[in-house]
């Protein structure tokens, strides 16, 4: 099927389409800030009533938390149907005074257009309903049946998503669901995501005597919060990186030689690479290429690290508390609460007398591989060729997805089609996020290409 009449529509309305996604880049919907939850609130209205001017039947659900917005359009009693995920809330902006331009008043230039959320995932979810538009404009009608599924709680861990899948089971049933929350390999090297790496994320709480102390008067008699946490914390590693959590490897499911072989061929410029990110030298699990370590091996590492002083100047102290933040990703068949059962016997059998150790399991997700053999894997990677204008590579990715898994489990999807349409450098969750317009253009023509591939026609 000739689509070049679609893909004009789309390249004749690009201008009014940047202009509003960047009206819906200027809503804060911060999701974890409640100062901003009528933002958030407005953010999901704004696209309900997008999905309604399509034609979509389109409803805001409210939760215990921020809104699901639940849109559909299924005409055809013998065609597939694709469920489309999404989210509409955003991370922090800060720290705002690393923003070039601010970070809810959308910018474009360069030919990117600059805010929080225009990657992540406003932009990338945006793709589909401008391609439901201009199917609908030209065509008259989609040749597949559509259901779209925006929350407003991604950034915070989907807390009522659950809940809200199983509570709507039948209205969310499809043969395939597409996930555009990612990036490409690199920039325009599309990309197939096929697996995710799974997470244990951990906080470690270290209590010692029951206020501060002066450590002139009291140093050498008690054992030091900071001290006993930082015996915890380089216990946790060996030397060649390995996490050194007795059984933590136990369930590993190593890498199959044709991925390693497919992950050698794969574009990457270490050197670039280095330079993104600032070190001199990169670092991690011997036996194994940086890829391999970033996408498909399990890791440990430690996110924040608290207690003392650590104001201007000098404050002799023997500080009360001492905490730190761990988190863990996992591949395939690791069990997060497993691995957090480990982890929690391990600190206790390293946590020095003296103290107490509170260990808690904050929240967590499962590994995913998708086949790279479904029909419907390969229906996307034909799209992705229309639309991008090559061949997509199949990748693993070193995050993680918790809602894949909700999928799997609450709704039966084995067919789910990891297409990112951003770039690795958007600075997602970082200062000046970016979209590139062209990525954008792109994005709605192979969602548009998509619609047809699961049809069968292939243009």
């Amino acid at each position: 099927m000739n689509l070049n009449d679609i893909f004009e529509k789309i390249d004749s309305n690009h201008e009014r389409y940047v202009q509003e996604l960047v009206e819906l880049l200027s809503i804060p919907s911060v999701s974890t800030y409640s100062h901003h939850k009528g933002d958030v609130q407005r953010a999901g209205e704004w696209i309900a009533a997008m999905c309604q001017r399509l034609g979509l039947d389109a409803r805001l659900y409210p939760t215990d938390g921020h809104p699901v917005i639940l849109a559909s359009h299924c005409p055809h009693a013998d065609r597939p149907t694709l469920l489309i995920y999404g989210h509409y809330d955003v991370q922090p902006p800060e720290p705002v005074d690393e923003w070039v331009t601010p970070p809810f008043s959308p910018t474009v230039r360069d030919g990117f257009v600059y805010a929080r959320g225009a990657s992540d995932d406003k932009g990338q979810v945006f793709t589909y309903l401008k391609a439901i538009e201009a199917l609908m404009a030209v065509r008259g009608e989609l040749p597949i049946n559509v259901k779209l599924l925006v929350e407003g709680e991604e950034e915070i861990g989907s807390p009522h998503l659950g809940a809200f899948l199983g509570q709507h089971k039948k209205l969310l049933q499809a043969d395939a669901i597409a996930i555009s929350d990612g990036a490409q390999f690199a920039p325009d090297v599309p990309a197939i995501t096929y697996g995710l790496r799974g997470l244990a994320y951990m906080q470690l709480d270290v209590t010692g005597p029951r206020v501060d102390l002066h450590s002139g008067s009291f140093g050498g008699l008690v054992m030091n919060p900071i001290q006993a946490l930082s015996t915890i914390l380089c216990s946790l590693k060996t030397d060649g990186d390995r996490v050194a959590i007795d059984g933590f490897y136990d369930q590993v499911v190593d890498l199959a030689q044709w991925e390693r072989k497919a992950m050698a061929e794969l574009p990457l410029d270490v050197d670039q690479l280095q330079e993104y990110l600032g070190v001199e030298d990169l670092y991690g699990e011997d036996g194994y290429s940086p890829l391999e370590r970033k996408t498909a091996r399990p890791t440990l590492d430690i996110n924040g690290v608290w207690g003392g002083f650590a104001g201007e100047g000098a404050k002799t102290v023997i500080p009360s508390k001492a905490g730190a933040k761990v988190s863990m990703r996992l591949v395939p068949n690791q069990d997060p609460d497993r691995i957090a059962e480990l982890f929690r016997a391990h600190v206790a059998k390293v946590c020095p007398a003296g103290v107490q150790v509170k260990v808690t399991h904050l929240h967590s997700a499962k590994p995913v591989l998708v086949s790279r053999d479904l029909a419907q894997v390969q229906a996307a990677a034909r799209a992705i060729r229309t639309g991008f204008g090559k061949d997509p590579v199949f990748i693993r990715e070193g995050g993680s997805i918790p809602i894949v898994n909700l999928f799997k489990e609450e709704l039966g999807l084995e067919a789910i089609l990891l297409l990112g349409w951003g770039r690795p450098d958007d600075g997602a969750h970082s200062p000046n996020e970016r979209f590139s317009l062209e990525d954008f253009r792109k994005g709605i023509r192979s969602a548009v290409a998509l619609f047809h591939e699961l049809a069968g026609e292939q243009p």
